[in-house]
């Protein structure tokens, strides 16, 4: 029998529907796995184990409030929290309380959701390391920048939790860990509340261990009726994009990538191989150029002289070298993304989802780096949605996984054909 802690919140969201489970009973048991594990995992920045345990006894008393009712979440500490410190993943904000719930946090409460508590960010979702291990091997990084929520996911803390994408802090962590994480189309989900880098880029997102939860948070998050799914073709088409950037692959991203297309064509599905034109060549150079430019500008506060000596070194550096940067070529490549923007669109209507490596390969050692957001940099410039999936593990046992990516604004065509996408990769 699963334990409650393992389900996934679809799940888990139905079985307390229909009074199978309690809300108490599952909140119980992520409160174990977290007391058991956090000492390993350190996928924490906050935890409240009795609030989140009253909160829990007030859903059963209660009427279902919306699609998450009694269902546990976590939230990536650079969303703000009326009820949990929020420091940002820096000791510039250390004890900070802010005064109101970011949107995607009320939101998830007027669902029935329960907070848990806040989980590990990098430092202002950049670069540089938090405390949280690889579950499956905490030798190893879990990826960032939303570290602590992909972590407590794949370790099942919660069963579902907030990540955000600026670069590939969804795609990448998920990927490493072996869960799904899903990057909506831009500015798909409310930004309220969350703490900017790159407003360009900056993506509110979730991460879940089907892609049934995805949809389910598009729900929650929508704060509407349940999703009307476009009707998936009987044969979908697959574009398979080793993309501009497939020599970063190590051979087992390279593995992971040709055994999904073998589960796919085996299950249905019809391949082509898709080649991207010339203009995406340079696009991870495009998006470093706008990250460090709008970044810098973003942190100004954050660069004061009182604050700057609390800013890691590499986050300093990429913010004086961001406003070494002119407005000038800053618009220029500004019109260089609007125009792949475009392309893509044209581009993405020939396929049901486009199949991309989700990292370079499996997790690698160390904690001291997130890794390489390669094979992520260019979707989320485009806008796109997209979500990982586990293939295969690489040499030293890790999860290694796969991107699939739909045209902006097709997040329900692609969320809808995920859940046979996945039966063929299981």
């Amino acid at each position: 029998m699963t334990a409650p802690n393992e389900l996934s919140a679809s799940v888990a969201a139905a079985a307390i529907a229909a009074g199978r489970l309690k809300s108490a009973d599952l909140v119980a048991a992520c409160i174990a796995r977290i007391e058991a594990r956090e000492p390993v995992v350190k996928a924490w920045e906050q935890f409240d184990p009795a609030r989140a345990m009253a909160e829990a006894r007030a859903r059963d008393a209660e009427a279902p409030r919306g699609p998450l009712h009694g269902v546990p979440v976590g939230v990536k500490d650079i969303i703000d929290t009326a009820d949990f410190p929020t420091a940002y993943g820096s000791p510039i904000y250390t004890g900070h309380r802010p005064g109101a719930d970011a949107a995607c946090v009320a939101l998830v409460r007027r669902a029935g959701g329960i907070i848990m508590g806040k989980t590990v960010t990098t430092e202002f979702a950049a670069f540089f390391p938090g405390k949280t291990a690889n579950p499956h091997n905490p030798k190893h990084t879990p990826g960032g920048s939303s570290s602590g929520s992909a972590a407590a996911v794949a370790d099942h803390h919660v069963p579902v939790a907030f990540g955000t994408q600026t670069a590939g802090s969804i795609t990448r962590p998920s990927a490493f860990c072996g869960v799904v994480g899903f990057k909506p189309s831009y500015n798909t989900y409310s930004w309220s509340g969350v703490k900017a880098e790159a407003p360009s880029f900056d993506t509110l997102g979730t991460i879940g261990r089907t892609v049934e939860d995805a949809l389910l948070m598009w729900r929650v998050l929508q704060a509407g009726d349940p999703p009307t799914l476009p009707p998936a073709p009987t044969r979908p088409r697959i574009g398979l994009c080793r993309t501009p950037f497939w020599s970063a692959a190590a051979p087992e991203a390279r593995e992971a990538f040709t055994l999904a297309g073998q589960k796919l064509a085996a299950g249905g599905f019809e391949l082509e191989e898709l080649e991207l034109p010339p203009l995406f060549d340079g696009l991870i150079d495009t998006h470093k150029f706008v990250l460090d430019y709008e970044a810098a500008r973003t942190w100004a506060f954050e660069y004061e002289p009182q604050n700057r000596d609390k800013l890691s070194k590499p986050l300093r550096a990429m913010v004086e070298r961001g406003w070494t940067l002119t407005p000038a070529d800053y618009l220029e490549q500004r019109r260089r993304m609007a125009r792949a923007r475009q392309e893509f669109t044209t581009i993405a209507q020939r396929y049901s989802a486009v199949m991309a490596p989700a990292a370079p390969g499996e997790a690698p050692p160390g904690l001291d780096a997130t890794g390489d957001p390669v094979f992520s940099r260019m979707w989320t410039l485009l806008h796109v949605p997209t979500f990982n999936l586990p293939v295969s593990k690489g040499p030293n046992g890790l999860p290694v996984g796969v991107q699939f990516i739909g045209g902006i604004d097709g997040d329900l065509a692609l969320l809808g054909l995920g859940p046979r996408i996945a039966e063929c990769l299981a």
